[in-house]
């Protein structure tokens, strides 16, 4: 597992939110909202759990939910758990959304398709999702 200062966590936070700066790190690690520090030698460091725990905040954030909210539901979460939360952090940065193809299906759901997918499967996924939507109209 990698280690970290606090100031190598800011700086690998910066590339998922440019806003994200040490003090931030600081902020977080004071009120407790990730886990306490590893002990590695007679220093405490960040670990990658730590940034999975970040992400994951940051996501949250990115949601408009308060640090409270968020650390509300990160308590006792696996840290597998964790890490699926702070992967869905890409699918809010502006930059990976622009590159996808944007489909507006209704006033609740937009689906975002990245340029990989096949246009036969971006053709299908959006008449299985309006079919959904339709059935659900009829319950």
């Amino acid at each position: 597992m990698n280690t970290y200062t606090a100031k190598q966590i800011a700086e690998v936070l910066q590339n998922d939110d440019p806003q994200i700066n040490l003090r931030t790190i600081r902020y977080y690690t004071q009120i407790g909202i990730i886990p306490p520090l590893e002990l590695v030698g007679n220093k405490r460091v960040y670990t990658d759990n730590h940034l999975h725990y970040f992400r994951a905040i940051l996501l949250f954030s990115k949601r408009g939910e308060t640090l409270a909210s968020a650390q509300e539901k990160l308590v006792g979460l696996p840290i597998e758990e964790v890490i699926k939360i702070g992967e869905n952090l890409r699918l809010y940065q502006s930059d990976q959304i622009f590159r996808n193809e944007t489909h507006v299906l209704n006033e609740d759901v937009i689906i975002s398709v990245s340029s990989r997918v096949s246009p036969e499967l971006k053709v299908k996924m959006i008449e299985t999702v309006t079919q959904l939507l339709k059935g659900e109209g009829n319950q």
